[in-house]
């Protein structure tokens, strides 16, 4: 058994205290983390918030990513995804519950393949098939293009829009091919080399739309990169979206951030071709120094989130619990619902097993009656008001001032004010004179007061 002398000073916390205090040394000292793990239990509040266990085969832990956050993820994950997580350790203080707070959240697939895409590209980058000496500058004239391309993609839209407007005079070739899928690859090194082998085109261009890593994953394919690298015209790479970069477009003789990108490049002459580098180049240096400062602002930003509380936690903390108390209030009011509606059942089985037709009727007939007085009340009531209301609009017209203005005179106002003497106006001011029918502009030229 523990004692203490009177002398001895004791620190005594409060839990509130103490769970602020184990929030704080779990996020100082622990900090982000990567996980790989399960979702079960997903629940997304009205609000907008997420909450989910995350789990593997020994072990769970609970976790909450907020709106501000959430939004940035491409696929709402559902129970039973595998999931790669960045997150930082902390507690929902309210509930004294250990929890992670998720900053980042994706599919344990792309992980995989983001590494197997790095992997590719550092080989063939050894190989030197991203060479730029190896690659071809494109014609100075260009007057027939083939499209490697899906022949229904809005890519093949876009260029074929872009060339009727900068350039129709040139002819388009379409090499149809799927740019989504396993047989994917298969079909667009076969439309190259068939490309290749009628050899009836100037360049080529092979694109297609944006999508996810996984959408554009046949055009990281090895072989058609070895494929693209023997080809014997020269071909610009278009894929996805102007974020997006695939092993054909390091390999490819020049890349072009979008489908219509593209067209432009081979509808221009040669200067306007190295203006349009020059741009790309500045571009993508300033994507990568403000990539740069990005993650130099994010390190900066949780170093100082490790050395004091921020005050996000406190607003993520009462998000959770009005989730809370949203969840609680939606399963309550069900729950009542669910009793009222068996006590409706029951009443309702009662009341058919007693047959009450003869109280029904009375009291069709009391209600029938009823709704007559009712009627005769309102009609007297409306018509006591209706008389009310009439004297009230007479004894109104009777002190208007506009009865006043129809008997000759009138209201005269400078700068929205009533004037009611000659010392709040002065030479050269414009009047408003408000009489029956309109108003009268007016300006003064001479003041004279009564004596």
């Amino acid at each position: 058994m523990f004692t203490s002398s009177p002398s001895t000073s004791r620190q005594i916390l409060t839990v509130t205290k103490l769970n602020r205090l184990a929030r704080t040394v779990l996020e100082s000292e622990v900090g982000l983390v990567w996980l790989s793990a399960e979702i079960s239990n997903f629940v997304s509040a009205a609000s907008g918030h997420w909450y989910f266990t995350l789990k593997d085969n020994k072990a769970q832990v609970r976790a909450a990513m907020f709106k501000n956050t959430n939004r940035t993820v491409k696929q709402r994950p559902k129970e039973g995804d595998k999931v790669l997580v960045r997150a930082s350790v902390g507690i929902y203080e309210a509930r004294g519950d250990y929890q992670l707070v998720i900053e980042h959240l994706e599919s344990d697939g792309e992980g995989a393949l983001q590494q197997a895409y790095e992997a590719l590209k550092a080989k063939l980058n050894a190989e030197g098939l991203f060479s730029i000496e190896r690659k071809r500058p494109m014609p100075e004239v260009i007057n027939r293009i083939g499209v490697i391309t899906s022949s229904t993609g809005a890519a093949l839209h876009d260029v074929l829009s872009v060339l009727k407007r900068r350039s129709p005079q040139t002819e388009v070739i379409v090499y149809p091919s799927m740019v989504q899928g396993e047989t994917a690859p298969a079909q667009l090194i076969n439309a190259l080399r068939t490309a290749n082998q009628r050899n009836e085109v100037d360049a080529l261009l092979l694109t297609r739309g944006g999508g996810s890593l996984e959408d554009l994953w046949c055009f990281n394919n090895e072989n058609l990169a070895r494929e693209i690298a023997e080809s014997q015209l020269p071909l610009i790479s278009a894929v996805g979206h102007e974020v997006d970069f695939t092993i054909a477009d390091f390999v490819a003789d020049l890349r072009a951030p979008t489908p219509s990108a593209a067209a432009e490049i081979l509808s221009q002459d040669t200067n306007a071709l190295s203006e349009s580098l020059v741009q790309y180049k500045q571009r993508l240096t300033r994507a990568m120094l403000q990539k740069l400062s990005h993650l130099a602002q994010q390190h900066k930003l949780g170093h100082q989130r490790l050395q004091s509380v921020h005050p996000q936690s406190k607003i993520q903390n009462q998000w959770q619990a009005l989730d809370r108390l949203q969840l609680r209030l939606s399963h309550a009011i069900n729950n009542k619902l669910a009793i009222e509606n068996k006590r409706f059942e029951y009443v309702n089985n009662r009341l058919a097993q007693q047959s009450p037709a003869e109280r029904v009727n009375q009291a069709k007939a009391r209600i029938a009656q009823t709704h007559k007085t009712l009627c005769n009340n309102m009609k007297q009531l409306v018509n006591s008001k209706q008389q009310a209301f009439a004297a009230k609009v007479g004894l109104l017209q009777s002190v208007s001032p506009l009865s006043t203005l129809s008997r000759g005179y009138s209201i005269t106002m400078s700068s929205g004010t009533a004037v009611t003497s000659v010392d709040t106006v002065k030479e050269n001011d414009i009047l408003k004179s408000r009489v029956t029918d309109g108003e009268i502009t007016s300006k003064i030229v001479e003041i004279r007061r009564h004596q």
